[in-house]
């Protein structure tokens, strides 16, 4: 039985020296003992520990408060890694006079929240005022409890695959268990399931799912699937970096916004492992962490954010503009835009589409990196995504071989990314290459390659392949509606001016805005859009700018 103090949120506090780290509790225990739990640790390893079996045990944690100084971990080191591990929890770094540099860096690295100088008394006046501002902004924001999950599935099961990759991407915490293993069979049995029906969902409430669909274990984790209203001032359709900026700017100015997402807020961009080319993050950021930052910021100013509800109709009525979904529901808005980003392209080479899930992933497929320790690993794809996950999986992967059909990264990758790549021994670029067969019995075992210059062909074995090639357009649910060029991106702004001619039903006494498609109040950002630059941060620029062409169309 869990214990009433077990309960009560957490505060952290993390200090090497132990003389420090009594006075922190001591005083933070006379203010907040009664509702809050109070901790300490020693180390920031120890404090990780703790905060994962908290984490494992759905126990939140309100503050978390740090020493810079600490040997073998410093302060920003730990704030960094426990912010994955509870990303609500508002962060804290006690620094000397010297180090007020590093805390200011830290506002960058680990969204600080405050720095306090040491020595903090009297703490009535020096920190007792900081954390009971900290504490109502945690109490009033969105903090849902992080409480466990559990998968039980088979190894190369696609949907198994799916399921794990859809709670990661959604940062939803869960343990996955194998149905041919002794605890996943125990699982099973208590449960009343099928061993033959997998994957099987176990929630946190002990509510049974067998076989979920997305919107099935959407609704039972925690996700919001459901609008509140059925009219807005602006629908965002899709999650991706683009749609998020367009609800966090839309929501912040008054709008009053909802994003509709398919599968998962962040896009192609919140599978990246590590994005070290954004504005703001000098260390890097991975894609998930960004995605997850952003929705909680679209949430905190006011948007609503939905899930797995597919889009497959736009529609004007009159001065409405309705979005369709498949389910049969519909949401009108003054305006919509347009944010659907790309899928990546199948692959045609034989055998590829019979290994998906079970060896082959489009994507990076993060669920699957700890499976590729000590193995040999081939990613297909020379564009940033494809060099973020060598980088990642290089770390415990034998070999990355990473397979590009041009004759030299340069062509499609940043500068800093083919030289990380460089200087990786394990890293295997292998140029004018593809891939042109997957063979295996149950799951991918052996994949052929083709040198292009040579016409040299060559059996590897692999297990897992990673296929990051091209980008395309899901935008057939515009047909009829929308003007796209040939590739199926969407055309807006100058793009429609043909010959100086406004596009064919257009009756406003202006010519479309930048980002506006020939139907007016709806417009496109990201990489939907013709001609994108297929960049994270151009893409959170046009979806800023499509919001201040909203409010010149409303105006």
């Amino acid at each position: 039985m869990t214990s009433p103090a077990a309960t009560k949120p957490a505060i952290l506090s993390v200090d090497d020296d132990p003389g420090v780290s009594r006075a922190v509790v001591r005083d933070l225990r006379r203010r907040y003992g009664a509702e809050y739990r109070i901790l300490r640790a020693e180390s920031g390893a120890q404090a990780l520990d703790a905060l994962r079996e908290m984490k494992l045990r759905g126990q939140p944690v309100a503050v978390l408060i740090a020493d810079y100084r600490m040997p073998g971990m410093d302060g920003i080191e730990f704030l960094e890694q426990a912010m994955d591990l509870h990303p609500f929890a508002r962060r804290v770094l006690l620094t000397a006079y010297a180090d007020t540099s590093a805390a200011i860096s830290a506002i960058n690295v680990v969204d600080l929240d405050h720095y306090l100088l040491k020595p903090w008394d009297p703490p009535e006046e020096k920190l007792y005022p900081v954390l009971d501002g900290l504490l109502d902004a945690w109490r009033s924001s969105e903090h849902r409890p992080v409480t466990e999950t559990k998968v039980v599935g088979n190894r190369w099961s696609p949907r198994s695959s799916e399921v794990r990759e859809f709670l990661a991407r959604n940062q939803l915490p869960y343990r996955w268990y194998l149905a041919d293993e002794p605890e996943g069979a125990r699982l099973l049995e208590a449960a009343g399931a099928d061993p033959e029906r997998c994957p099987v969902v176990i929630t946190a409430a002990g509510d049974t799912l067998v076989q979920p669909s997305d919107n099935e274990l959407a609704q039972n984790v925690g996700l919001t699937v459901n609008a509140t209203g059925d009219f807005y001032d602006l629908i965002v359709v899709g999650g991706g970096p683009a749609g998020l900026g367009a609800a966090v700017y839309g929501a912040s100015e008054g709008l009053r916004t909802v994003l509709v997402e398919r599968t998962a807020t962040g896009g192609q961009a919140g599978q990246s492992s590590r994005i070290e080319n954004y504005l703001g993050f000098p260390d890097g950021v991975s894609g998930g962490q960004l995605a997850d930052r952003a929705r909680r910021q679209a949430a905190k100013f006011g948007a609503e954010v939905i899930t797995t509800r597919e889009v497959v109709a736009l529609e004007v009525n009159g001065s409405a503009r309705t979005v369709r979904f498949a389910d049969g529901g519909k949401l009108c808005a003054h305006t919509v835009i347009i944010a659907t980003g790309v899928d990546y392209r199948r692959h045609p080479a034989r055998g590829v589409d019979d290994f998906t899930g079970r060896g082959v992933y489009y994507g990076s497929a993060m669920t699957e990196a700890s499976e590729c320790a000590d193995r040999d690993v081939y990613i297909v794809g020379g564009a940033n995504s494809a060099g973020q996950a060598a980088v990642f999986l290089s770390r415990n992967a034998k070999t990355v071989h990473l397979v590009v059909r041009s004759g030299s990264l340069d062509n499609s990758m940043s500068h800093y990314l083919v030289q990380q790549i460089a200087q990786l021994p394990n890293i295997k670029v292998h140029t004018n290459t593809e891939v042109i067969a997957a063979d295996g019995d149950e799951h991918l075992q052996q994949i052929v390659l083709r040198n292009n210059e040579t016409g040299n062909e060559e059996k590897a074995e692999a297990e897992r392949l990673f296929l990051f090639i091209g980008a395309a357009p899901q935008t057939e649910w515009l047909d009829g509606m929308i003007k796209r060029d040939q590739a199926g991106y969407v055309l807006a702004g100058p793009d429609l001016i043909v010959d100086g001619a406004r596009p064919a039903g257009w009756e406003l006494p202006r010519p479309p805005h930048h980002l506006e498609t020939n139907v007016p109040g709806v417009f496109v950002a990201g990489d939907v859009h013709a001609d994108s630059a297929k960049r994270v941060a151009s893409a959170v620029g046009e979806g800023a700018m499509a919001v201040m062409l909203v409010h010149r169309y409303l105006a």
